[in-house]
C-alpha cells in the first residue's frame, strides 16, 4: 500500500481528525497543484480537470469539510 492509499484511508477513517500537511500531500498526490496563498487561504488547482479547492489550517488540523470536499473529488473523477 503506497503513501497515497494510506493517506486516503486515513481520511475517510476521521475527516475531523486528519492533518493540515497530509491533506496538502494527499491533494499533490492526486494531481492538484499549489496555485496560490493568501494569508491562511491556499488554493490548489488541478492539473488536468478545472478544479480548484481552498484550503484552511485550524490547529495543525484540516477541516473536515475540506477534507470531504477533496474525498468527493477523488472518488467522481476517479483521480
Amino acid at each position: 500500500m503506497g503513501r497515497k492509499e494510506k493517506l486516503l484511508e486515513q481520511a475517510k477513517r476521521s475527516p475531523s481528525n486528519f492533518k493540515f500537511q497530509d491533506l496538502l500531500n494527499l491533494a499533490s498526490h492526486c494531481g492538484f497543484e499549489h496555485i496560490r496563498q493568501k494569508g491562511s487561504h491556499i488554493m490548489m488547482g488541478h492539473s488536468f480537470y478545472d478544479l480548484f479547492l481552498n484550503f484552511q489550517e485550524h490547529r495543525g488540523k484540516a477541516k473536515p469539510y475540506q477534507v470531504k470536499q477533496l474525498l468527493k473529488m477523488i472518488e467522481e473523477y476517479e483521480l
